[in-house]
């Protein structure tokens, strides 16, 4: 018999997971609802590994999120939807769709014109199904994290026109917000119409980084880090010299905060 390949053992073992005649009790009560919190983490673990350039823990994470994708596609293949090869089948199917330049005889310039071709692929494969909603906005799914979900909603409306030109007003945008947030503190307005207030704030600061051409999960992970890494630095300082975090002044901590700011 020839040796298994890398996929097909995986799929092999994935079965026998799921196997009814002594599969795993846990792997067993599993279904799609429950798995999917996992696809998710799966996928922040391997967007971690890549922030930090660690290709042998991307090699493992990536292997963990190939293993989401085979847990779903057994489960479908038991309900006699579909399996891990019409899955692969169909996204490669789609790679050639939205590629004519590649594989037709469709020419693309540039990086910038190969997007607008993708999006208008989307578009074209959405109107031909029967979902029932004619928004354009329909398929943006609920699920993303809220930055990113901003960012899709932005785009899809930039496509029919609905955006700014060009920054400043985007800006103006901003500024406007932020003056909305300050006005429903000097009211001391209820946190319902705050909380709405910070939202728009977020919204508009999102839509700023895409007129950018940032990324706004990447760069407010990039600030997660750099608060971490700089409040560390408070945490080492203090310990080195004898004192508790908790008794060192607001004062103390910001004067250490730019020690270590200035050190980067």
């Amino acid at each position: 018999m020839a040796e298994q390949s890398g996929i097909e053992r995986l799929l092999h073992v994935m079965a026998r997971l799921r196997d009814p005649d002594g599969g795993c009790p846990w792997d067993l009560e599993q279904d799609f609802s429950s798995i999917a919190p996992y696809t998710i983490e799966e996928a922040y673990e391997v967007a971690d590994a890549i922030e930090r350039q660690d290709l042998d823990d991307l090699e493992g994470e990536l292997g963990d999120l190939l293993l989401q994708v085979v847990y779903h596609a057994q489960m479908a293949k038991e309900a006699g939807r579909f399996d891990f090869e019409t899955v692969a089948a169909r996204i490669a199917e789609k790679m050639i769709r939205r590629h004519p330049h590649v594989f037709g005889a469709a020419e693309v310039p540039s990086a910038a014109a190969q997007s607008l071709a993708w999006e208008d692929a989307k578009a074209a494969e959405r109107a031909q199904k029967e979902s029932g909603d004619p928004s354009i906005l329909a398929d943006v799914p609920v699920g993303l994290p809220a930055l990113t979900r901003a960012a899709k909603l932005q785009r899809r409306a930039a496509r029919v026109g609905f955006d700014w030109p060009t920054l400043a007003p985007v800006l103006a945008k901003l500024e406007e917000e932020l003056g909305e947030v300050k006005a429903e503190l000097a009211a001391a307005g209820s946190h319902e119409r705050l909380e709405g207030e910070v939202g728009d704030l977020l919204f508009a600061a999102v839509n700023l980084a895409r007129h950018l051409g940032i990324d706004g999960e990447s760069a407010l992970r990039a600030a997660n880090q750099k608060f971490e890494r700089r409040f560390r630095a408070i945490e080492k300082a203090l310990r080195a010299a004898g004192r508790d975090l908790e008794a060192a002044s607001l004062d103390e901590m910001e004067a250490l905060w730019q020690r270590a700011k200035a050190r980067e």
